[in-house]
């Protein structure tokens, strides 16, 4: 991220606008660049820019750093808090920024239906499974927050999409017969109307050529390293390292290798959603 973006932002606009505008204050206060910066924060300077220009979600563990190196207390820190507050689950509001800017989504799903590939009655009856003592209107936000997310597959700087669903998400009666049937079409048409929206299938007899267990997304971006983030039932976690970053997309390849062709998996997908519309 270059510097004259941030120049642009109106610090009250977000805590996350304000947050980029005092970190830039600061800097230029003690004379670093955004490359000096990175340096001293163990970053790069486009880190330090995306923060700046508030196009990334503060991190507490870096604000920590910020207040160290411009001896200011807790006051990153305290923004930062601020700056994070998301209408998605916490562990997983990092990836759901990124989601915005990404240039690449890779996915395995091991058991349902990424939730950019989730119809509305889809949706619900996994938010209701998991918020089972949270008020109706609760789960009617959480759905059309997940809802709200799939915008991201449409429009010019559109992502693309490649989601390796493990056979298992297809046979898996996650909900009614006819809810799945509308899911799977659902699938099938995204696939077949958006042509940066891939789709395999992982099937049974794959055995162990692929090693991936747990809902897994591998994104890259225009400028920014690439990223992993891993999920199982109300946790998840966002994994920045480079090598173990390598190693989750050098996994996914393995999958897609053992998984069936886009043109299998699509006539697999229609097949199951026929199977399930006779039941």
């Amino acid at each position: 991220m270059s510097h004259h973006r941030s120049l642009d932002l109106d610090p009250y606009t977000s805590p996350r606008a304000f947050y980029g505008s005092e970190l830039r204050r600061e800097r230029e206060a003690a004379g670093y660049s955004q490359g000096q910066l990175g340096e001293r924060a163990f970053c790069s300077g486009s880190y330090i820019g995306q923060f700046e220009a508030a196009t990334r979600r503060p991190q507490p563990d870096l604000s920590q750093l910020f207040d160290g190196i411009f001896g200011t207390g807790e006051h990153f820190q305290r923004l930062c808090r601020l700056a994070r507050k998301s209408k998605h689950a916490s562990y997983f509001a990092d990836a759901a920024e990124l989601e915005k800017q990404a240039k690449t989504i890779c996915e395995y799903a091991p058991m349902l239906v990424p939730g950019l590939l989730q119809t509305e009655a889809y949706a619900r009856v996994l938010v209701s499974a998991a918020q089972r003592f949270e008020p109706e209107v609760i789960v009617e936000e959480l759905v059309r927050t997940r809802l709200r997310r799939q915008t991201v597959l449409t429009g010019p700087t559109a992502p693309v999409l490649w989601a390796v669903l493990h056979e298992a998400v297809l046979r898996v009666r996650a909900a009614s017969a006819s809810v799945m049937a509308e899911q799977l079409v659902g699938i099938a048409e995204t696939v077949r109307n958006n042509r940066r929206v891939m789709v395999q299938v992982l099937p049974f007899d794959a055995g162990a050529d692929a090693f991936l267990n747990s809902t897994t997304i591998s994104m890259t971006f225009v400028d920014g390293p690439p990223v992993a983030y891993t999920e199982s039932a109300y946790t998840g976690q966002l994994i920045e390292e480079t090598p173990l970053v390598a190693q989750y997309q050098r996994a996914y390849d393995l999958t897609k290798a053992a998984s069936l062709s886009p043109e299998a998996s699509l006539s697999l997908i229609e097949s199951v959603a026929k199977d399930y519309a006779n039941q």
